[in-house]
């Protein structure tokens, strides 16, 4: 038996601290809390996961094939989860306290939700190459337009150069539409704090949920009935950069948000104005977030169906210039295809799919990079530059001082 002392409290009759004493079990004071190790999964760890999904995988057996009349893969896997989380829960509770049970319930979670999503991203892009496999091994595929071939015709005549071609022109010119714009917004609603940025966070906070289909009709009735132009690829871009420019601004500003506010200060102590703040330092800093803001807006142009076929049109033929004629793309191609009843048409547009998915992932790693790394990490590249700029600095400094000697030298060894 152990004692420990209390804080002294004030006696009242005597005006004096008076420290008062509590008798203490040996093995409540010798008690120091074992740390929990959330590092890495232990054999224990691996044996109750093991247990509950032998468990949860009894119960759904029991539920689905005796107990009731229950039927349907995705009921099966939802109660599974949920006897799985249960029995999960009740068998780490065991030996753990309540904040150790809520830490693992929700790691196994978070872990069988990530599970769940690669798994139905894993199938849709093996059923996309499984289903468009015939078309996919033919060369001609790759090197051929449609407007020789007939519905009716093998997948050895006929290809997709042409939704190739206007896929890439069409993102191209929203691409280069949407990026300034996208990113001086971005920079707007961060550097400038006032009523009219509240007013344009708003609104591009309500066109991220725009439908692609309003914005198709939009540049169809301003583009072909009021203007009178012809559909084209043109028409098509700027559909698709209407789509592409809420998600740019939203994504940019908030990783603009996240650039550190004493890089910003250190910048205006030294005297820059706010525009060469933001374009030496808030930017470049910002550089590698601000190309996933551009991949997810790419992403999202890439695959737009609705807005293509009213400002584009349908086209057969290779249509390399924007501004005449109609204009087809992946998406449009994919989208005609798999409607035709021939089986050969619905490889082909399977298959038109499985291409638009290489072409988006080409993207992507080209824009990754281009963008460089993170924040305060440098590639090689611009490792040498930063290197190159800080000889020609010496360089130059040693040249000033030669000069500086030189005309002191010149002028009796007094200084100027």
């Amino acid at each position: 038996m152990t004692t420990i002392d209390m804080p002294p409290e004030l006696d009242p009759g005597v005006g004096e601290p008076v420290v008062t004493t509590l008798p203490v079990r040996e093995h409540v004071a010798n008690w120091v809390p074992a740390r929990r190790n959330i590092g890495r999964i232990s054999r224990d760890d691996l044996m109750v996961l093991g247990g509950a999904a032998m468990s949860a995988l009894c119960i759904d057996l029991l539920l689905f094939g005796r107990l009731t009349s229950m039927s349907g893969p995705v009921g099966f896997v939802l109660v599974g989860l949920v006897a799985f989380l249960g029995v999960y829960a009740f068998l780490v509770s065991r030996n753990n306290d309540r904040p150790a049970v809520i830490d693992r319930v929700m790691a196994a979670l978070i872990t069988t939700s990530a599970l769940l999503v690669a798994v139905a991203l894993t199938s849709v892009v093996v059923h996309v190459l499984w289903e468009g496999r015939d078309a996919l091994t033919k060369a001609n595929f790759y090197t051929e337009d449609m407007s020789r071939t007939l519905p009716s015709d093998p997948l050895t005549k006929g290809g997709v150069l042409h939704g190739i071609f206007g896929t890439l022109i069409q993102v191209g010119i929203a691409v280069a539409i949407t990026v300034p714009l996208g990113v001086t917004c971005a920079v707007y609603l961060n550097e400038y704090r006032t009523r009219f940025a509240t007013l344009v966070r708003t609104v591009v906070t309500a066109m991220t949920a725009l439908p692609s289909i309003v914005a198709g009709l939009f540049v169809f009735a301003a583009w072909v009935q009021v203007l009178g132009y012809q559909r084209c690829g043109l028409a098509a871009s700027i559909a698709i950069a209407i789509m592409m420019l809420p998600i740019i601004i939203r994504s940019a500003d908030v990783v603009l948000r996240l650039v550190p506010g004493n890089l910003r200060e250190a910048s205006a102590a030294l005297g820059a104005p706010r525009w060469r703040s933001a374009w030496h330092v808030v930017l470049p800093t910002a550089r590698s977030g601000l190309v996933t803001s551009v991949i997810l807006g790419v992403a999202r142009g890439a695959g737009e169906t609705a807005p293509v076929l009213l400002t584009a049109g349908f086209t057969l033929n290779r249509n390399m210039d924007p501004t005449k004629n109609p204009m087809v793309s992946l998406p449009l191609l994919a989208y005609d295809f798999v409607r035709r009843p021939s089986p050969d048409m619905r490889a082909r547009g399977f298959a038109t799919a499985a291409v638009l998915m290489v072409l988006v992932l080409i993207l992507f790693t080209l824009a990754r990079v281009l963008g460089g790394k993170a924040a305060g990490q440098q590639s090689s590249r611009q490792m040498r530059r930063a290197e190159m700029r800080s000889s020609y600095d010496l360089e130059r400094i040693a040249a000033r001082g030669q000069a500086m000697h030189g005309r002191i030298a010149h002028e009796g060894g007094r200084a100027p």
